[in-house]
């Protein structure tokens, strides 16, 4: 009853306060009003003097004599224009408008003929005067800005003196508590003392000033600052009377802070924006400065909403956006220290529906008493203010485990936030921050137990604990609330009334917190309820959700052409897709809620395709990150139940439906337009391709488990044959659409490819090193890991040969030249050793390597000579180059006897043939016929690759 009584009392100082500010506000326009009745004078004095110039001969004007100006003493120079005068009388603002009427007026009473210069811009001859008509107002030189000195002693120094002042008595009192010098009664009584004083000597010096006429000085405002101070203490002391001694009660408390408050108003109108300023951090930081004992959050959060009440009153009046905005952030700051506080939900809650209400009593334009909005204008201050503490709600919310003191009023100011965006269009980016909160408190809940089982390394539904009934209960109102409320007023925003909106940004808005909302939070609650397990009634309410989007499209499709209205049609119609991909996530298996995701992004390109909206092609790439999150948190897409079953699979469906998905929703979007969402689904097509065709791999490779710790020759064979196949495509694709995000894709996969499959196939996988066993003569493990890699690296380097750099090329040749003579030595070896290769290598098996290394090195070349490839000439030349090195090193010391001769033999007969063919093949001399017209220029150096 105090309280309520003390809103009362406070109520009638307020009313009064608005009253002197209406009239004040009455008086300001009365000025305005005259001004522009001047003005409007001037113009109409501007044009006959101009319309009588024009009328009058030309030779007659130009002849006139010109006589000279008038002196002082002169009739003509008495009789001056009464507008002129008239301005003169107050003090107005120096205007464009204005000096048109001054020179208008001027004009009218000339002291004599005058020659009128028509020319725009054009100077007086040399030695005559200048034409009145063609006088212009010369601007006055802008003063220089004040020195560092004079800063330092007008400025500085007076506003740190002001702050200490305000400390300083703040400490003197908390120093005389801890001394024991006064009882409580003189310690109050003295800081009231004190603050009367300071804020007197303000009021005496501001009086002063006004006298002296010294207000126009580029200095701190003297009087403001001590009023400041002053104000700063008396919050303290008649805090302190209330919170440490108890000589008032809450309700006297409320109505004297209101008081000072209201005080502090009155004289911050007076005194300008330093006084607001400083009163309010000194208002704010009275409770971390006077506070003693256990915290008490009724009587903190009371004086703190007379405060804000006070700066919000104080930024409306003077349309200080900066204050109000303050303000707000220091109510957020101030919920922080004591949110996780069970205990004190409620004045919490007191905290943040106070300042919710004051924001949008005073702040929000456009609505109750906040400054005037211009229509179909998104005003930041007015949403930002509301936004600010609808989040301390849904902290709130959050950081007390969902307790239902918290939660329903926070629902409470969600509402209030679309009704206040609903009024007042000013506050309409507040809307999407409710809508994104009210989803993110309800996702919260919904991963609560997962996110507090962290410590294990896999989802864990079964074992994390499940909500309770009532909480489930809670939640499932509550998020049915929130989705009514957002798609309901998202489908009526539009076209409301005929002509409210000149632009589609705000109906915008509206529409997708309509649509998004909805489907977040329905996912949200599947997820927390059911815990991704199948669910008709989930999927009965995904079908509803469903009509009730196709059923806004078709409505919005029908309406008159109007801002936001076609983009609403195709918000919705990309929520029926979604919400029906959902029924059938819902429907079936939990695996299923990622083919579902999946199979949105297609649904919604295939809408921007016909209802070209960019917002809609954004969406769908978020659906790609949607699906690849899901793909982070859980690879094997159903978990343990992935079973052992090769290829058909859950990772056939998991990642085999997103990759043909994404494909095509790229490829509708770039048929549009090659923007960033058409290159991200682009991009997540080619990484799902990757995954499934590596996961498959893994799976089948080892029974099932694709977190092996380890891989065989087979596996890693398979790894590397798919990922250069997939890098052949990727040429061969980016050559017809040109997009760069093919060409980006080739290079990756080549290089990853090329670079761990070339380390895990001559190093960890080695038959050589491993002894594992190869299988058959021919067909075996040798031929799928090295064998079929060298063909498809030699089938990428052709490709590739046109459109790709030297170095690319290069590289992929060298690749399969080394695959394939590791092909050719490892075959060699499993005809001599048999299925596992180990043991010591013999004479004639060391003889067969030599003579098949040379053998290749001389397809090489020729190969190098029919398709004129220098690449091709120069792995050939490294090749006989390694045999020549093995003859020579491994050969004379390993061979005996007769092998030892063959292979020197070999290798001579071998290198004299190579000189031979390049002789009479790339560099014949002059008199000598080339055998192929290969080269008919002995200089010839062009060669194509």
């Amino acid at each position: 009853m105090l309280i309520m009584l003390g809103l009362i009392v406070l109520a009638i100082p307020i009313a009064m306060l608005f009253s002197r500010s209406s009239s004040a506000f009455g008086r300001l326009g009365a000025i305005e009003t005259r001004l522009a009745a001047l003005e409007a004078m001037g113009r109409e004095a501007a044009a006959r003097a101009g319309a009588a110039n024009a009328a009058a001969p030309t030779a007659t004007l130009s002849a006139a004599p010109v006589e000279p100006p008038p002196t002082p003493g002169s009739k003509a120079h008495d009789s001056a224009p009464t507008a002129a005068t008239a301005a003169d009388a107050e003090v107005v603002p120096t205007t464009g408008a204005a000096v048109s009427a001054l020179d208008a007026g001027a004009s009218q009473h000339p002291a004599g003929p005058v020659s009128v210069d028509n020319t725009a811009g054009a100077s007086p001859p040399p030695g005559e005067p200048a034409s009145r008509g063609s006088v212009r107002p010369i601007a006055p030189p802008s003063p220089s800005g004040p020195g560092l000195e004079e800063r330092f002693g007008t400025r500085w120094v007076v506003w740190i003196g002001g702050l200490s002042l305000a400390l300083g008595g703040i400490f003197l009192v908390r120093y005389s508590i801890e001394q024991g010098w006064f009882d409580p009664p003189e310690r109050v009584a003295l800081g009231a003392l004190l603050s009367v004083a300071l804020i007197g000597a303000g009021e005496w010096l501001r009086r002063q000033e006004n006298d002296i006429d010294v207000s126009g000085l580029p200095a701190a405002h003297i009087p403001s600052i001590l009023t400041a101070a002053g104000t700063a203490v008396s919050y303290a002391t008649v805090f302190a009377a209330y919170a440490l001694y108890g000589f008032i009660g809450p309700g006297s408390a409320f109505v004297v802070l209101g008081f000072v408050a209201l005080t502090t108003l009155a004289a911050a109108l007076l005194h300008g924006p330093a006084l607001a300023a400083l009163g309010l951090v000194g208002a704010e930081a009275v409770p971390l400065l006077v506070a003693s004992g256990p915290p008490g959050y009724w009587a903190l959060y009371t004086y703190l909403a007379v405060v804000t009440a006070a700066a919000f009153v104080l930024a409306r009046i003077r349309l200080w956006r900066w204050l109000a905005m303050t303000t707000a952030i220091f109510g957020l700051f101030w919920v922080l220290p004591g949110i996780t506080d069970i205990g004190a939900v409620v004045p919490h809650v007191f905290h943040a529906a106070a300042g919710f209400t004051l924001a949008a009593l005073f702040v929000v334009a456009g609505l109750f008493f906040g400054p005037k909005a211009e229509p179909d204008r998104i005003d930041a201050m007015s949403s930002g203010a509301v936004a600010t503490y609808l989040l301390v709600a849904a902290l709130l919310a959050v950081a007390t485990d969902h307790n239902p003191a918290a939660l329903l009023p926070f629902a409470l100011l969600v509402a209030a936030t679309a009704a206040i965006a609903w009024r007042s269009d000013a506050a309409s980016a507040g809307l999407p921050v409710g809508a994104l909160l009210a989803a993110l408190v309800i996702i919260a809940w919904a991963v609560e137990p997962e996110v507090r089982q962290l410590v294990v390394s896999r989802p864990i539904n079964a074992l994390a604990p499940q909500p309770s009934e009532g909480h489930v209960a809670l939640y499932a109102w509550l998020g049915a609330f929130f989705a009514g409320l957002f798609g309901l007023t998202g489908y009526l925003a539009q076209g409301r009334p005929h002509g409210r909106y000149a632009r589609a940004v705000i109906p915008l808005i509206w529409s997708t917190t309509g649509v998004v909302t909805p489907v977040a939070i329905l996912i949200a609650l599947y997820y927390g309820i059911d815990v991704l397990e199948r669910s008709l009634l989930f999927s009965a309410i995904a079908l509803g959700l469903g009509a009730w989007f196709t059923f806004a499209t078709e409505q919005l499709a029908k309406r008159d052409p109007q801002p936001g209205v076609a983009a609403a049609a195709a918000l919705h119609a990309a929520g029926a897709t979604a919400s029906l991909a959902l029924a059938l996530t819902f429907a079936l298996e939990k695996g299923w809620l990622t083919i579902g995701l999946a199979l949105m992004a297609p649904g919604i390109a295939w809408v921007a395709s016909k209802r070209p909206l960019p917002l809609l092609r954004w969406i769908a790439a978020v659906v790609a990150a949607l699906v690849l999150a899901r793909i982070v948190w859980e690879p094997r897409i159903v978990g343990d139940e992935l079973g052992t079953t090769p290829f058909f699979n859950w990772l056939l469906y998991g990642y085999g439906v997103p990759s043909l998905s994404f494909w095509i929703a790229g490829h509708l979007l770039r048929r549009r337009a090659d923007d960033v969402p058409s290159r991200m689904l682009d991009a997540a097509a080619i990484l799902f391709t990757v995954l499934f065709a590596f996961m498959e791999i893994r799976h089948a490779m080892n029974g099932g488990d694709i977190y092996a710790p380890t891989a065989g020759l087979d596996e890693i064979a398979l790894h590397v044959c798919v990922g250069l196949a997939m890098a052949i495509g990727l040429e061969w694709l980016r050559l017809r659409t040109g997009n760069v995000v093919h060409d980006v894709a080739a290079l990756i996969v080549a290089a990853m490819t090329s670079g761990a499959g070339m380390f895990a196939l001559f190093v960890f996988a080695n038959p050589r090193l491993t002894g594992d066993p190869m299988g058959g003569s021919f067909l075996n493990l040798i031929l799928l890991g090295y064998g079929l890699p060298a063909g498809l690296a030699i089938t990428l380097a052709l490709i590739a040969r046109h459109t790709r750099p030297m170095l690319y090329r290069a590289a992929a040749v060298a690749i399969s030249v080394l695959l394939a003579l590791a092909y050719l030595t490892l075959e060699i070896m499993r005809l001599y050793h048999g299925p596992r290769l180990i043991g010591p290598i013999t004479n004639p098996e060391n003889y067969t390597l030599s003579s098949a290394w040379l053998v290749f090195g001389v397809a090489l070349l020729i190969v190098g000579l029919l398709l004129d490839s220098k690449t091709s000439r120069i792995a050939s030349a490294a090749v006989v180059a390694l045999a020549t090195a093995k003859v020579f090193l491994i050969d004379m010391a390993g061979l005996a006897g007769i092998w030892r001769a063959l292979s020197f033999i070999g290798l001579g007969l071998v290198l004299v043939g190579i000189g031979y063919l390049y002789q009479r093949l790339l560099f014949p001399r002059p008199g000598d016929k080339p055998l192929i017209g290969l080269a008919n220029d002995q200089h010839q150096s062009v060669h194509h690759d």
